[in-house]
């Protein structure tokens, strides 16, 4: 046998050393939590506080949602969890930019038309409010795109004038946009036909468990599928269980008539049986919480690729909300009642903006939190944290980072706080719109709301005052039913003062009198008259006469693509000088204007008068003043 010299005896020991050495440090870092976890934020449409089985309180769920309810054991379920907003796009826009409603003066769905009444019997008229996000917000997705992470959003937009307005998700932030409606699809010819199969070729396709095929739900897993082995941002905005209310599956459907002792739909239209008791909208969110199951076990089934040993919802944070609280009404039909809470979507008491509200992810020990008031403007903050990624450079953020509290074992509300240290204890809602027009303000355990119609009015009474909890945390009047106003004087002007200077803080745009309205309102007949218009270059000027109440404020509202298919109107403040003349630069691009002159008395004089919101034969543009138009291009 040959024997190797000496050097080469000593150095074959030290390269097996150094080998088993590489791979144990190898071997460590492999093991170790990826630096940027995965987060997942689900946002259900139009889901109320008691749909969900793990809210229930007094009167029992009838809904079955097993997965939602499992979710809830796995992290932190907020029971005082609120929307931004009582309606959906303002409540989306603030989620995704991290900015209050009133902020960016989007509080209400659509938007971006002149301010004008409803119908001929309204007393007030909405203020301006934007159609759509701007695109000078960036939105949590860019921040976390500008860190590395692949960005999807799936389902329901609706961050812009319309569902296929500019701007779209992927001018915002998303890598990723999938749009399809799914099974939210409106069923044709009626909600009693076309029922699906089991038939392969049929898109809505029941799966063994009965359950229909949802393209929502298999692009969010397609997303998830192709980008696991990088960081992801998954935004899973489901239409499920906004209207049109119906039931793809005719066996979930005959499991809620059975299951609330009704027989099964004779006729397509209406329903009229009180509380929960809708089977339509039962199999609904059974199914939605199905769906939501589906991509639960995936992320607990599915192998980290970046952490081998794991699985990816060891490295993923989920949250589940609700864009405002349950609708529980359209004409001809109850869907839903969300009892004990008072009203529902499209009110700021607490039935509309109180809504399921779950966190889970790595280091949160689960738990339920029944008296940390919270926010969906509290996701931003709180998914840079969890990221590690920087706040954008000039962003304002109006939600706090939950870090703190969800990380914690004593989980006390007063460790969610402000950057100064001060625990919050204030939340504030701003809903200038539709018949509600409310502003209300929530200290401690007292709520405030302020009706702003009546506030506008002398000598009405526009201030309710609510005790929701005592200081203990025990219920005393959730149901908002109690009004302490009068018996609570000084606390009621404290708060409104405090409501006010929020609103102030923020600029929040309030709501005007409507001048021609046949209701008997003081001061309607001293509104000013407009008298004449003209441009001089990119000025446009507009003259009125005093009528015996002060004009005090001017905007001029323009578009600049009148006439077309998504009309878009935005608003510049307007100068007001002596001798009843009120001016405004143009944009270059504007094609149409109008003035809206403000009194002292909060009436609106719209100069030229706007059509009513509810007349949809024309645009607005059709009654606008139009700017001076270019000439057409010759003909080739």
């Amino acid at each position: 046998m040959k024997l190797r010299s000496q050097p080469e005896q000593v150095f074959l020991p030290l390269l097996v050393v150094l080998i088993l050495s590489n791979y144990v440090i190898e071997h460590a870092v492999a093991i170790e939590r990826p630096t940027k976890p995965n987060v997942v934020l689900i946002l259900t449409d139009d889901l109320g506080w008691q749909d969900v089985g793990c809210y229930d309180i007094d009167e029992p769920c009838p809904f079955d949602t097993p997965n939602i309810n499992r979710l809830a054991t796995r992290g932190v379920q907020f029971f005082q969890g609120y929307s931004p907003a009582p309606t959906c796009s303002p409540s989306r826009v603030a989620i995704l930019s991290g900015k209050h409603p009133a902020r960016s003066q989007k509080t209400h769905v659509v938007g971006g038309h002149p301010p004008a009444p409803y119908a001929k019997n309204s007393i007030a008229i909405e203020p301006w409010y934007s159609g759509r996000m701007k695109l000078s917000e960036i939105t949590i997705a860019e921040a976390l795109q500008a860190n590395g992470y692949k960005t999807g959003c799936v389902g329901k937009w609706h961050c812009a004038i319309n569902h296929n307005a500019f701007p779209q998700p992927k001018d915002q932030g998303f890598d990723v946009s999938y749009m399809n409606r799914g099974v939210s699809e409106p069923m044709r010819p009626d909600r009693l036909s076309e029922f699906s199969t089991t038939d392969e070729n049929n898109r809505f396709r029941l799966d063994s468990n009965g359950i229909p095929r949802d393209q929502n739900t298999m692009d969010a897993l397609q997303f998830l599928n192709r980008h696991k082995s990088e960081p992801f941002f998954l935004y899973y905005a489901t239409w499920l269980v906004h209207t049109p209310i119906h039931m793809r599956s005719k066996p979930l459907l005959e499991k809620y008539c059975k299951k609330m002792g009704i027989p099964f739909p004779e006729k397509a239209e209406g329903w009229d049986l009180e509380g929960q008791k809708n089977p339509y909208y039962g199999a609904m969110v059974e199914s939605l919480d199905y769906y939501v199951g589906q991509l639960i076990n995936y992320l607990k089934q599915t192998d980290d690729p970046r952490w081998p040993g794991h699985k990816l919802i060891d490295n993923t944070y989920i949250i589940f909300t609700s864009d405002n609280g349950g609708m529980e009404k359209v004409p001809n039909e109850i869907i839903t009642d969300n009892a004990p809470l008072d009203k529902g979507k499209i009110n700021a008491k607490e039935g509309g903006v109180r809504v399921p509200f779950i966190i889970s992810g790595p280091g949160i020990q689960p738990g339920i939190s029944p008296d940390a008031i919270v926010s969906g403007l509290d996701f931003y903050p709180t998914i840079l944290n969890w990221t590690g990624t920087p706040k954008p450079q000039g962003q304002h953020l109006d939600g706090l980072d939950l870090t703190p509290f969800l990380k914690s074992d004593k989980r006390t509300r007063n460790l969610i706080r402000h950057s100064d240290g001060k625990p919050r204890d204030t939340m504030v809602w701003h809903f200038p719109n539709s018949v509600a027009m409310q502003s209300t303000l929530r200290r401690g355990n007292y709520k405030l709301i302020r009706n702003l119609v009546e506030h506008m009015i002398p000598n009405r009474d526009s201030l309710n005052l609510y005790q929701l909890y005592d200081d203990s945390g025990n219920r005393v009047d959730i149901e908002e039913a109690n009004d302490l106003s009068k018996s609570k004087p000084a606390l009621t002007r404290e708060l409104n003062e405090l409501l006010q200077s929020h609103l102030d803080e923020m600029q929040a745009s309030p709501p005007f009198l409507y001048p021609r309205s046949p209701a008997a309102l003081p001061g309607k007949n001293k509104v000013c008259v407009p008298l004449n218009h003209g441009i001089e270059g990119q000025k446009v000027w507009a003259t009125f006469k005093e009528s015996g109440a002060k004009v005090v404020s001017a905007n001029l509202i323009y578009t600049n693509n009148g006439g077309k298919r998504y009309e878009e109107w935005y608003r510049l403040p307007a100068s007001i000088t002596s001798g009843g003349r009120v001016t405004a630069n143009l944009p270059a691009d504007a094609t149409h204007y109008v003035f809206n002159l403000i009194d002292e008395n909060h009436f609106l004089v719209s100069y030229p008068e706007m059509k009513f919101q509810k007349d949809r034969s024309a645009p607005f543009s059709a009654r606008a003043f139009k700017t001076a138009a270019k000439k057409p291009k010759p003909a080739k």
